[in-house]
């Protein structure tokens, strides 16, 4: 089955490049557009995207809030990626803390594109982990670890196993390359990895790997 993408910009000409790009790969279908982040609800549960590649800045529903209200509001909702002209930027960071999976530059090359879309569709890796520490630095919490996000990873009791894959995917490791690190089989790394993310409540491993740097469980810069 093809990975399907919902494209969410307020420019035409955007939404028409990625949709060329995208679509001319044949595990990535395209199955609809919208201008706005006010119209992503109903044409996420009309169309059921995977993923949903989304404006960061739009006149009416902003990507951060939108994406606030698809993961609030959707059963089962798909994973959404913010698209951004600038990489460092704080409502990049605010709309990976409410929820979006990971982020893609509208300079991107088409290559990157394609493997942004698929990457944050299989959920294995931390896309761009180098750009997403930077940001946690820049813009986290900048008088300590965040109470809620402290409180969170407290109550996870994650084992020293558990803390030490965490340790790990902040820098963006794959379950593979953590594997290699740690000497373990790949399925043992995947069971770690699912571990964590339940124990902090996390979507995915972008929500994991903010909730570490937020908490002060490691340090961004």
């Amino acid at each position: 089955m093809p990975v399907t993408v919902l494209l969410v910009d307020d420019e035409p000409l955007v939404r028409a490049g990625l949709r060329a790009v995208l679509e001319a790969q044949p595990d990535i279908e395209v199955v609809g557009e919208a201008a706005d982040g006010a119209a992503v609800i109903p044409l996420v549960r009309q169309l059921r995207p995977d993923v949903v590649a989304m404006d960061v800045r739009m006149p009416l529903m902003d990507g951060i809030e939108a994406t606030r209200a698809v993961l609030r509001s959707v059963a089962d909702p798909p994973r959404i990626v913010v698209v951004t002209t600038f990489e460092n930027d704080e409502y990049v960071y605010d709309a990976l803390r409410a929820g979006a999976a990971g982020f893609l530059l509208k300079r991107a090359r088409p290559a990157e594109i394609v493997h942004a879309v698929r990457l944050v569709a299989a959920g294995e890796s931390l896309l761009f982990p180098a750009s997403v520490r930077r940001m946690a630095a820049e813009y986290g919490d900048r008088d300590g670890a965040n109470p809620t996000a402290r409180d969170t990873l407290e109550r996870a009791r994650l084992t020293e196993r558990e803390a030490e894959v965490l340790r790990l995917m902040t820098r963006g490791l794959s379950n593979a390359e953590i594997a290699g690190r740690l000497v373990v089989g790949t399925e043992t790394v995947k069971s770690h990895v699912s571990a964590v993310l339940a124990k902090l409540g996390a979507r995915d491993r972008t929500q994991a790997v903010i909730t570490a740097y937020e908490s002060g469980f490691v340090a961004p810069g």
